[in-house]
Parts: C-alpha cells; sequence; structure tokens
C-alpha cells in the first residue's frame, strides 16, 4: 500500500503548480458551473460542486460571487454563456506530452489560444489522443502535516486506496493518497472520518512514463509553455509527463 516510486515523479511538478499563484476567479467560477450543471446544484449532494466551492472559498472569492455561479450552472440564472468541458492534447519542447482541461463558451477562440501559445514556446498542438493514452485518471486526496502511517494505512484499505506517498519536503509535510476515480468521494469521507487534515480531493492525470528534460532551453521553454497554458481563463488544468531538477524548477520559477 505504501507509495511507490511510479509517483514520485509527479512531486516536484504538483509543487511547482501548488507555488504558484493561485486559479483566477473566472476558472473557478467556471468550474462551479459546470459542476452545478452536471449535477444537482446542491453542494451537500454534489461531490464535485463541493469541492469546486471549497477550492473557491480558499482562494477568497466572496459567496455572492460562488451562489451566482451555482445559478448560472442551475440554469436560474439566465445572463450567461453556454460552457463545456474540453480536453486538449499537444507536445511541449523534448517531446514533453500534455494534456490541457478547459471550461469554454468558444472553441474556437480557445483552440486558437493554445495553438498560439504552443507555437510561441516550441510545441505543438495536437489532435485528440496524440497523448492521452499515455496518462490515466486517478483519485487524489491531499493531507496537509504529519499523518501517522498505521493509521493511514487502516483508513486507506477501508477508503480503498491504491497507494500513498508521504511528502519529501521536511518544511511542508503531508501525504497524497490515491484511488480509482469512482472512488474519490468515498475515501475522501472516510479519511474526513478518520479526522485526518484534508486539504483537497481532486481527480488527476497520472502519466504512465516521463520524459527527462535536463537541456536549459528546452526546460525553459517548456516551462514558460505551462505558465503561459495556466494563464489562460478557459484552462482549468495542465497536466504533463516531464521530469527535470529541482534546480532548473527554481530556475525558471
Amino acid at each position: 500500500m505504501a507509495g511507490h516510486s511510479k509517483w514520485a515523479n509527479i512531486k516536484r511538478q504538483k509543487a511547482r503548480v501548488d507555488a504558484k499563484k493561485g486559479k483566477t476567479y473566472t476558472q473557478m467560477s467556471r468550474a462551479i458551473i459546470v459542476a452545478a450543471r452536471n449535477g444537482i446544484p446542491d453542494p451537500a449532494g454534489n461531490f464535485q460542486l463541493r469541492t469546486a466551492i471549497d477550492k473557491a472559498k480558499a482562494a477568497g472569492i466572496p459567496n455572492d460571487n460562488i451562489e451566482r455561479a451555482i445559478a448560472k450552472g442551475a440554469g436560474t440564472y439566465t445572463e450567461d454563456s453556454d460552457f463545456e468541458e474540453v480536453r486538449y492534447e499537444g507536445y511541449g519542447p523534448g517531446g514533453v506530452a500534455i494534456l490541457i482541461e478547459a471550461l469554454t463558451d468558444n472553441r474556437n477562440r480557445t483552440a486558437a489560444d493554445l495553438r498560439e501559445a504552443f507555437k510561441k514556446n516550441g510545441g505543438n498542438l495536437g489532435e485528440t489522443g496524440c497523448v492521452s493514452w499515455m496518462f490515466e485518471q486517478k483519485g487524489v486526496v491531499r493531507l496537509e502535516g504529519n499523518v501517522e502511517e498505521e493509521k493511514l494505512l487502516e483508513a486507506s484499505v477501508e477508503g480503498e486506496a491504491e497507494t500513498y506517498e508521504y511528502s519529501d519536503d521536511a518544511e511542508n509535510p503531508g501525504v497524497e493518497v490515491f484511488t480509482e476515480t469512482g472512488h474519490l468521494e468515498s475515501l475522501n469521507q472516510v479519511l474526513q472520518d478518520y479526522h485526518f487534515p484534508v486539504s483537497e480531493a481532486e481527480l488527476r492525470w497520472i502519466p504512465s512514463n516521463t520524459v527527462e528534460v535536463t537541456d536549459s532551453d528546452q526546460a525553459r521553454s517548456l516551462l514558460k509553455l505551462i505558465d503561459m497554458l495556466e494563464s489562460l481563463d478557459d484552462v482549468q488544468n495542465v497536466t504533463a509527463n516531464f521530469d527535470m531538477s529541482e534546480e532548473q524548477l527554481t530556475m525558471y520559477n
């Protein structure tokens, strides 16, 4: 059950993303709209919506904005465009595979913005399916602080977790628990019932293999590309299958 090395390549990339500025109000509001549309507009009975609201509140989005986004998703607030979830795929410098999850009301605009970002940074926006076969979606629950492993193992078995991995950052201890996507909500609830400090529950794409980036120019272009993609309001999440040294990550932050 303990964490395996195949998750290790996620750490530095994920840590870097977490260190960046949070998602914009626009991005978080869209996530609430789609979550409310995909299920019932009640967070008590809609795990996706509840998670989106928790992230918005943590980012300081006012309650009025959150309520308005829920109303838009429920169809009771008519002054709104029709957003849809779209996944885009492409290659970055060095052949790095990149998955982009977007919420957009204009596919042509979003595709054009993404294509321009790839073009400016030595990459290519590809066709659907060109890189997605290299990723598998998992449910991930993040726990903060020092976590007792014996108790975590017991909860993980009960919550049908697949594996877990402790952070190797002594200044920011914690652990990530992985499961099948369909078990995310139940695992999250079990961990909360065990009184673990749950900070986030999310669906995440995990690469089945990674590309090691050692060339400084490629590293710079790749990180610049990811920054540019993440800055687009239509983009919700960016996942790539690269691995690079801590020195390179911090050098171009």
